[in-house]
């Protein structure tokens, strides 16, 4: 009897520590309010609209996963899978995402102001028109990115590559590019003003009058 109490306490404790009683909450109810989902395999989910504000997820599986409207505010994803993810106007202010895997993920018009996504790959992502406002890419991997209206006002873009990434009518007012490579980067219609640390080395279609004499 005691073997058994013993052992029926310890898969409990076994589940709760995986996040087994959030995931099922998660799943059930499609939100999860700063629940631990530490590691979860929710590869190809359909979290469309979920609420996760605040969510730990960290090292999570999200690959190729349906997160379209989701609310991810000040949701921790360090070094979570999100390839493939569609992340179309998921809101994600203040969520920590750094060293997370995000190629080729959708994340059209979505809302990332005060993200931190240092050191990220962000390879062959579409941001066109996201909201990046005061967020962190130091380092980040953003070549071959769709940047297109995007806004980047503030961004830290320290030691990024954005080689060949597509900033059409972006708006990098006061972003930090020190050190960042832009090289084939396109720039048509970008707004540049007060952009720190760069000449626009490599890239295209520098509006004029950015160019320094």
């Amino acid at each position: 009897m005691l073997r058994y109490i013993f052992l029926s306490v310890f898969a409990l404790l076994l589940l709760t520590a995986c996040g087994g009683n959030d995931l099922d909450k998660l799943i059930k109810t499609g939100e999860c309010l700063e629940c631990d989902l530490t590691g979860a395999d929710l590869t190809n989910a359909n979290l469309g609209s979920a609420d996760l504000t605040g969510a730990n997820l960290d090292g999570a599986f999200l690959a190729e996963a349906n997160l379209t409207n989701a609310n991810l505010t000040g949701a921790i994803l360090i070094g979570a899978s999100l390839a493939g993810a569609d992340l179309t106007d998921a809101i994600l202010n203040r969520a920590s995402l750094s060293g997370a895997n995000l190629i080729g993920a959708n994340l059209t018009d979505a809302i990332l102001d005060e993200a931190f996504l240092a050191e990220a790959n962000l390879t062959n992502a579409n941001l066109t028109g996201a909201n990046l406002r005061w967020a962190t890419l130091r380092w980040a991997d953003l070549r071959w990115v769709d940047l297109t209206g995007a806004d980047l006002t503030d961004a830290n873009l320290i030691g990024a590559s954005l080689a060949e990434a597509s900033l059409t009518e972006a708006n990098l007012t006061n972003a930090n590019l020190t050190g960042a490579n832009l090289s084939g980067a396109n720039l048509t219609g970008a707004i540049l003003d007060n952009v720190i640390g760069t000449g626009f080395t490599g890239a295209l279609n520098v509006p004029e009058k950015y160019l320094k004499d």
